[in-house]
């Protein structure tokens, strides 16, 4: 059995996680790390990592990209691989990301969705065949009112993934109110919208001359990143130092990115 801490557990993913775990026959819970207890948990909480005395596998993170930072340092003080589902991470946390994959495990996924993971594949060869055909990109993303980072994780990966498919040639366009000028060629725009309980719903448009192709994903419930991050922490535990990412679990690969 797979021991697991849940970092952020008396979060809404957190709970969910938890709930999920509960009828997993692979991997348990046995510790989480969250600011209060106020949620009726089978396991022990910690309000610190530097608290918690119980021992574990993995560690999955579905915190607050603040407390990045203190996780990492655990981390490969621990030697304990980490799942890091939490997003809106700053370029000097993604850099400290990398830094400890020398150290330990570490798995980082824009989106822990199957389905997401499979349209980033999609998108590259759909990108290589459009592009040069005159299509512009443009990547809509639809989110609840509660989400604090724009442009979602999960769209920058989006566009990060056509981009690479394209010599990363392309640069990102995120308001287009602030001046009057025709859409350059070598673009990708990502507008966000925020409102009510969407889950999650990215949209990808390719729009050429009389033709638009779209790809979209829609995420129904929580539940589906909740699997996702429980399946990455089975795949992660006992790996080597490395970074790592969804397409390795959806594989079943062993290399680091």
């Amino acid at each position: 059995m797979i021991r697991a801490m849940m970092h952020g557990c008396n979060g809404h993913m957190g709970q969910v996680i938890t709930g999920l775990a509960a009828g997993d026959e692979e991997l348990e819970i046995v510790a989480g790390i969250d600011l209060s207890d106020d949620k009726k948990n089978a396991y022990p909480v910690f309000t610190s990592l530097e608290e918690c005395d119980v021992e574990a596998d993995v560690i999955i993170d579905f915190c607050s990209a603040k407390a990045i930072d203190g996780l990492l340092a655990y981390s490969v003080k621990k030697q304990i691989p980490v799942v890091i589902c939490t997003t809106g991470l700053s370029e000097e946390q993604i850099k400290r990301v990398r830094e400890a994959s020398a150290s330990v495990a570490v798995l980082k996924s824009a989106n822990m969705s199957l389905g997401i993971n499979m349209l980033l594949k999609l998108l590259k060869e759909a990108a290589q065949t459009l592009s040069p055909a005159g299509f512009d990109m443009e990547i809509v993303e639809r989110h609840h009112n509660q989400k604090v980072d724009a442009p979602s994780g999960t769209a920058l990966a989006l566009a990060d993934s056509m981009n690479e498919a394209l010599d990363h040639a392309y640069s990102y366009k995120y308001d287009r109110s602030g001046e009057r000028v025709k859409r350059p060629k070598t673009e990708i725009g990502i507008s966000a919208v925020r409102g009510g309980n969407i889950v999650g719903e990215h949209e990808v448009i390719f729009a050429g001359t009389d033709e638009v192709v779209e790809f979209k994903h829609t995420a129904y419930s929580k539940a589906v990143f909740a699997k996702g991050a429980i399946e990455a922490a089975k795949f992660l535990a006992g790996k080597p130092a490395g970074l790592y990412d969804m397409s390795h679990v959806i594989d079943g690969r062993t290399q680091t990115v």
